[in-house]
């Protein structure tokens, strides 16, 4: 998986070396073409390629015992406490 990503990062990066640096090409076209061929995608690719080792990471977590499922332990009450009137 890795090593996919590295290929089309180059070839993205190829590509908007030609925008920038090409005859008709322009910087903002470069860095259009950085975003829209290079970071969405990749970032799409590499977060849906990497949810097994997520839910194998956080089952792991939850068999050691690292995972407070309470998030706190404490029993939920009012956070402000309230305004008294005096008569």
């Amino acid at each position: 998986m890795l090593i996919v990503a590295v290929g089309w990062a180059y070839v993205v990066l190829m590509m908007v070396l030609a925008e920038a640096l090409g005859p008709g090409g322009s910087v903002l076209g470069a860095i259009v073409t950085l975003g829209l061929y290079g970071v969405l995608p990749l970032g799409i690719v590499l977060y849906v390629g990497n949810t097994r080792a997520r839910a194998r990471a956080r089952r792991a977590a939850q068999v050691s015992g690292d995972v407070d499922p309470g998030r706190g332990g404490q029993a939920a009450g009012d956070a402000v406490a309230p305004v008294r009137e005096e008569a």
